[in-house]
């Protein structure tokens, strides 16, 4: 009997095989990643962690992670970097994104960028049979330098 004569739909649960590699992941999940990489192993520091968000598949073991951590680079010592890290694992091999701005940006760069790398995220997690609902989110606000009040004379 062929697919095309079978008159049952096919079963759900039917194993799917696709070939992705690293390259097809960056293109499609992180073009506007400052900087992407693959490995072996998680380039996270978890002491550094800000937040973290993992989703992991049933069967194999593959996951996507989103992690949000600080830090500040050798380099310049005197800048406190932001990092949104994409993190997919399929098998052993890590295909990682970050998106990366100065703490001093300003915030609607980091609404731009905190959304990239949630859309990334939730796209990657339909590799793994996953999907994101959004939150909402309450920050306290900045602190400002003083403002010099008017008065009347």
């Amino acid at each position: 009997m062929t697919p095309e004569t079978d008159a049952a739909e096919p079963d759900w649960e039917t194993p799917l095989s696709l070939t992705i590699t690293p390259s097809l992941l960056i293109h499609a999940l992180m073009g506007t990643a400052s900087a992407v990489h693959t490995g072996w192993n998680s380039c996270v520091d978890d002491t550094l962690l800000l937040s973290n968000l993992v989703a992991m598949d049933d069967h194999a073991g593959n996951y996507v992670r989103l992690a949000e951590q600080e830090f500040v680079d050798d380099d310049q010592p005197d800048i406190l970097w932001h990092d949104w890290t994409l993190e997919v694992r399929i098998g052993s091999l890590l295909t990682t994104g970050h998106w990366q701005l100065p703490s001093t940006a300003h915030p609607s760069e980091w609404d731009w960028t905190a959304r990239e790398a949630a859309r990334a995220f939730e796209r990657a997690c339909v590799l793994i049979g996953r999907r994101v609902r959004r939150a909402i989110a309450v920050e306290d606000p900045a602190p400002m330098e003083s403002v010099p009040r008017a008065s009347r004379h």
